[in-house]
């Protein structure tokens, strides 16, 4: 492909990217195929002779899609919200073009400090403390991009680790390092993600999991018992991991309490916000992050909820040498002479080469601003509580854990079994896609609003199939939609028993929309409706009704040509 045939096939490129993503809600969200598909569909070798670009992309279409889970459908509700939007996707391929590799301040002036600059503004819009933030050529702390909240992970873990061993040694100078490591312990609810117990692995340490309260929280006060335990055992605590935002039900640990101990105790706090990160951009839901002043290091997922597509993870260290005593390699090759007078992120991670993500990150918080940003966590948010009052209105369901943010967890009601032929029945129909969680032996589905393109009609038309999948599950277990639940019989009350109960209780003066006319409504109906069915139906019509101004009839009966 030359550059003639690029700018032709590229423009055609992204109408088909607009197309997918402004339609996207039209395909099935969950493929239908097994495993083996595509090897089936796809010759064994590579060709020899070039082929065409129009050859290729008709594979894609023919046999790649076929196979694709549409993550930016309105329909996906499995795991967390993985977007990304038209100002990150310009990002992207800008920095593909660009390709530059950012790993010392030499490799590339401008993605070193483009990304300690985005960095910086992210942190503020969070309200994280000072101390993460890198504004002054002497700040301690600031900002890196890593490649995913696992990562970040682990990065924390071995800087702690590495910080745990040079003291341990300093106090035990005869004893070798690969001894005293045997001595480490780190610490996380037994709610936190996968990726916390595989950093243990990878650094070679032990892991504790302390039990979490009613609400999925870690507290402070297990913690605490169970580091005096080890201590009492020759062990050393030196690494905690709080989650804020747990994959399961999205519980916030209480980081306030948790940091108290770590101070008490000497051990380095990282703080895995990795979904409910991006939240915190709405003042409104930063009281959870109270404590975070008392973190050694925190990280979130721009790339779950805000829209820069993966990978992206924001990470701050409050004492960057941590990460360069841990991480520092140094050859001649690699060496300029402004080494010390700015940033290298090669020291802040694992590998060595670093993409340009700073550019997309960049793009988007310019182009939504701090508003539009937040704007969409709120509707994301809004769009989940409609949800949960439609589940809260079916007596057959149940929530099992309070809700956060925008996540409901649900199940049916009555053994765990009912709730896993459910899902497994939802799944496999691919009208919506969800995973399952398990707190305490309570087997749930995990209902994620993860689009941005979501509407109330687009949750109505969920709930829609997950109760029809619900009633024939239950007609097939117990022979009725209602499964085993006994539905109370709803007493009719008179207007004559209502007005003796309630001598105030009468009728009402309602307006029409439409001028001059009122109406007189009697409000009996009010004492003898079932409030979980009235909740349903008023969510379904409200969601339903989409009066423009030119169809109130206020609007009709207004003159032609008439100014307000």
């Amino acid at each position: 492909m030359d550059h003639k045939e690029f700018r032709v096939k590229a423009k055609e490129l992204v109408d088909y990217i607009a197309d997918y993503l402004e339609n996207v809600r039209d395909h099935r969200v969950y493929p239908g195929v097994q495993p083996g598909y595509l090897h089936a569909r796809l010759p064994t070798e590579a060709p020899q002779a070039p082929e065409s670009w129009d050859d290729i992309f008709r594979d894609v279409e023919d046999h790649i899609m076929p196979g694709i889970v549409h993550w930016q459908s309105p329909h996906m509700h499995a795991y967390f919200p993985a977007l990304t939007s038209y100002p990150s996707i310009m990002g992207e391929m800008l920095s593909s073009a660009l390709n530059v590799l950012c790993f010392t301040w030499a490799s590339s002036p401008a993605g070193t400090e483009l990304e300690t600059i985005a960095m910086n503004w992210l942190g503020k819009l969070l309200g994280l403390p000072d101390c993460f933030l890198n504004e002054k050529n002497d700040s301690p702390g600031g900002g890196v991009i890593q490649t995913t909240a696992s990562e970040a992970t682990l990065v924390s873990l071995l800087a702690a680790r590495t910080r745990a061993l040079m003291e341990l040694s300093s106090l035990n100078p005869e004893v070798q390092s690969s001894e005293l490591l045997g001595h480490l312990i780190c610490y996380c609810s037994d709610q936190a993600h996968s990726s916390v117990e595989k950093a243990g692995l990878i650094g070679l340490v032990r892991m504790r999991y302390i039990e979490s309260d009613e609400h999925q929280c870690m507290r402070g006060a297990k913690l605490e018992e169970a580091i005096l335990n080890d201590k009492d055992k020759g062990l050393v605590p030196f690494w905690v991991c709080a989650t804020l935002g747990t994959t399961g039900s999205v519980a916030f640990d209480n980081l306030r309490e948790i940091g108290e101990v770590c101070e008490k105790h000497s051990a380095w706090l990282h703080v895995d916000a990795a979904y409910a990160g991006s939240a915190f951009i709405c003042p409104e839901y930063r009281h959870w992050l109270n404590g975070v002043d008392m973190a050694d290091s925190f990280a979130f997922n721009p790339s779950k909820w805000l829209m820069v597509n993966f990978d992206c993870t924001a990470m701050w260290v409050k004492d960057s040498t941590a990460l360069h005593r841990t991480f520092n390699v140094n050859p001649i090759y690699l060496r300029h002479e402004n080494s010390g007078k700015a940033i290298d992120y090669m020291h802040w991670q694992i590998p060595l080469s670093r993409r340009f993500r700073a550019l997309k990150l960049w793009f988007v918080l310019r182009n939504y601003g701090v508003v539009g940003l937040q704007k969409h966590i709120r509707e994301s948010v809004r769009l989940a509580q409609k949800f949960e009052a439609l589940v809260l209105a079916d007596q057959r369901f149940d929530i099992p854990q309070p809700r956060n943010l925008g996540m409901v967890a649900f199940r049916l009601k009555g053994d765990n079994t009912l709730t896993e032929r459910l899902l497994k029945r939802l799944n496999a129909r691919g009208y919506i896609h969800a995973v399952p969680a398990c707190f305490k032996g309570v087997y749930v589905i995990r209902f994620t609003v993860t689009s941005q393109r979501t509407t109330n009609q687009d949750i109505l038309n969920d709930w829609s199939e997950i109760k029809t999948v619900a009633s024939e599950i239950l007609m097939d277990t117990f022979g009725s939609e209602n499964g085993n639940i006994v539905m109370p019989k709803k007493p009719r009350i008179s207007l004559k028993e209502t007005r003796e109960l309630n001598a105030t209780f009468g009728t009402s003066l309602l307006l029409a929309n439409s001028p001059m006319s009122p109406k007189i409504v009697n409000g009996t109906h009010v004492a003898i409706c079932d409030y979980e069915q009235v909740l349903s139906s008023c969510a379904q019509t409200f969601a339903q009704l989409k009066m423009e101004p030119k169809d109130s009839p206020g609007a009709k009966s207004e003159p032609i040509g008439a100014k307000h």
